[in-house]
């Protein structure tokens, strides 16, 4: 069975699919991995490297022509449908399901779908969360961008000119990214609190150092899938009262907060932003899906009366190296699962909840 990867559509990609230790492990398992020039220089890689741990390194088109399962970050349909052999299987990290023209093209081609995006919070789905490990190191990420960007030390000091005060971090959206937004800030000897729409949070943000901004009193806004859900007018109202006082005081704020599937809430609004001092940072995770915080712009650092807004697209693949490694550990995981090495092929079975919740062209 042959596994392999083409190059990114998307040229702000850095991250890859498969790191060394993992070709390693695929080729252990008797399959084989083909990738093209080039593959893994984003990320430190030569294809001397890539062919040492095993890769076989040739065209993008004699890849397509061959490969059994291909592993994406992003579909791109124009390059690969037309070319891919019938009955093949392609993995992606991100895809809308409700695409139903490209589900529809792929399924008449009699070829597989599975988006990763979609996997189920369930423990045997855990080693291949993409979204937890890649969500994870773009929380970190964002502290250290966001300190980059402010113009003062970030830990107390105590000097013999005086005493330098601790920055301010105020973390909006307490999951994955935001729990390690915090741990980062505390580790580099900020004040932090945080908040969220899920009352469960304030165990988590406690034990971390921080503490927890909640409005007393309103309901926990959390699916049975331990996500955020979209919340009522009522509680905008009272968290924006809540929020107008906090932001203000605040010298970092990183925002995480998304909603599967839904526009990103807007949270910070622009009388908020201006209501910071000069020379305050806002970091928006959210910028790609409109944005937590007014002014933030995809892709952009956005200057309003001193306040830095930033809103990089990618977070974790402005740490490509380390985040390849955690998303070709997720991947394979997800393909150990399907593979049959008695038949040495991809065996679906769509009664298996991982399965039945990726598998897209099974949707329609």
């Amino acid at each position: 069975m042959i596994v392999s990867s083409i190059l990114e559509n998307n040229k702000d990609e850095k991250r890859i699919i498969f790191s060394l230790d993992v070709i390693k492990k695929y080729t252990k398992s008797g399959i084989a991995v083909h990738l093209p020039k080039g593959y893994g220089l984003a990320s430190n890689i030569s294809d001397e490297a890539l062919q040492q741990s095993g890769a076989n390194i040739e065209s993008e088109e004699q890849i397509l022509a061959k490969t059994d399962v291909l592993l994406m970050i992003s579909l791109d349909q124009d390059k690969v449908s037309d070319k891919l052999k019938k009955n093949a299987s392609i993995v992606v990290t991100d895809f809308d399901k409700n695409n139903n023209s490209v589900i529809s093209k792929l399924k008449n081609k009699e070829i597989n779908l599975f988006a990763l995006n979609y996997l189920p919070r369930i423990t045997r789905a855990q080693s291949m969360d993409i979204l937890s490990s890649q969500a994870n190191l773009a929380g970190y990420k964002a502290v250290i961008d966001s300190t980059y960007e402010f113009n003062k030390a970030v830990p107390m000091m105590m000097t013999a000119a005086g005493t330098v005060s601790p920055a301010k971090f105020f973390v909006v959206g307490a999951g994955v990214a935001g729990l390690q937004a915090i741990a980062t800030a505390k580790r580099l000897g900020g004040v932090v609190s945080a908040t969220d729409v899920r009352l469960a949070s304030k165990e988590q943000v406690e034990s971390l150092g921080g503490r927890f901004v909640f409005v007393e009193g309103s309901e926990n806004l959390e699916t049975a899938g331990g996500y955020a859900k979209e919340a009522s007018d009522d509680f905008k109202k009272k968290q924006e009262a809540l929020l107008k006082e906090t932001v203000k005081k605040q010298d970092i704020i990183i925002c995480t907060a998304l909603i599967p599937g839904k526009k990103a809430p807007r949270i910070i609004t622009e009388e908020m932003v201006l209501s910071m001092q000069p020379g305050s940072i806002i970091c928006d995770l959210a910028a790609a899906q409109g944005g937590n915080s007014a002014f933030s712009e995809p892709g952009k650092i956005v200057e309003k009366q001193g306040v830095r807004i930033i809103g990089y697209t990618n977070f974790a693949s402005r740490i490509s190296e380390t985040a390849s490694n955690l998303l070709a550990k997720n991947i394979y995981n997800f393909i150990e699962l399907m593979y049959d090495k008695e038949n040495k092929s991809i065996k679906i079975d769509q009664e298996d909840e991982i399965i039945k919740n990726v598998l897209m062209t099974g949707a329609i």
